[in-house]
């Protein structure tokens, strides 16, 4: 409840995580059905990289800066770093969160649920989100929400699972939650974000999620530095399950120009649960 993402926004791991969203959402607005936007760890729907916050760690200078600067786009990541683009006028200074890429990005019959605990930040989500009747801010556990909000009554939906793994029980409260959701709603698509230090925590969150039993799991890592200080972020990656069509390939595109951009160690696409 004390995380503040605010000190984070826009670096490498933001830019792993939303690009990602953003396609897997551009992908469900293929289909003229609506669908539902489920995200548990909100955070707040744009992040000032000017504001003291993100100045205080600059963490955003070696994450979306890097390819705002850019002389040439890279094609995979294109339509991402439109929306990044959408919300500044020539000079970066804004950077969209989770709600903020859904808000853009989904119709007015689509459904957008946004947990959040930090009371800065729901009142933050409910001020940015007045009017939008597409919208419920919930000062709600999204792993709770994983359970009480799912199966959608639309039987479509992405949900985005952020936590900021700060509590030492973080991964077990995931495991639980998924499997709730799993039981509720096999055919979603979920998207379930974890950070890399040291390998050991990062095979236990594979093998925990393996064991639910979901078919179709996809892994995307991107390693900034090689993963072996569990006191640095070296890196952050998706376990997608019942990835969109042809995601695999876009991933293994993005990645590659991410870690060009980021001067990146490695980068890793494979299921982690094949079909």
């Amino acid at each position: 409840m004390n995380y503040r993402h605010a000190f984070h926004a826009g670096n490498h791991a933001d830019v792993l995580k939303h690009a990602t969203l953003a396609r897997v959402l551009a992908h469900m607005l293929e289909k003229p059905k609506p669908f539902l936007f489920l995200d548990t760890h909100a955070g707040i729907a744009r992040y000032d990289l000017d504001a003291d916050e993100a100045q205080k760690t600059g963490e955003a200078e070696s994450g979306i800066r890097k390819l705002w600067d850019l002389p040439t786009e890279p094609a995979s990541l294109r339509p991402y770093l439109s929306l990044v683009q959408r919300i500044n006028h020539g000079k970066l200074r804004w950077y969209p969160g989770s709600p903020g890429i859904a808000r853009l990005l989904m119709r007015p019959e689509d459904r957008i649920e946004l947990c959040e605990l930090h009371p800065q930040d729901v009142q933050a989500l409910k001020r940015a989100t007045a009017g939008d009747k597409r919208v419920t801010v919930r000062r709600e556990d999204g792993y709770h929400a994983l359970k009480s909000l799912l199966p959608p009554p639309e039987r479509r939906g992405v949900v985005l699972i952020d936590p900021p793994f700060e509590d030492k029980d973080e991964a077990d409260q995931l495991l639980k939650g998924m499997r709730n959701a799993l039981k509720r709603f096999a055919t979603g698509t979920y998207l379930i974000w974890y950070p890399i230090k040291d390998r050991p925590p990062v095979d236990a969150l594979h093998e925990g999620l393996k064991a639910t039993g979901a078919r179709r799991q996809l892994i995307a890592e991107l390693w900034i530095n090689e993963p072996l200080s569990p006191m640095l972020l070296n890196g952050s990656g998706l376990v997608i399950i019942n990835p969109p069509f042809k995601l695999e390939n876009w991933l293994g595109e993005a990645l590659s120009a991410m870690a060009r951009a980021f001067d990146a160690n490695d980068h890793k696409v494979a299921w982690l649960v094949p079909e």
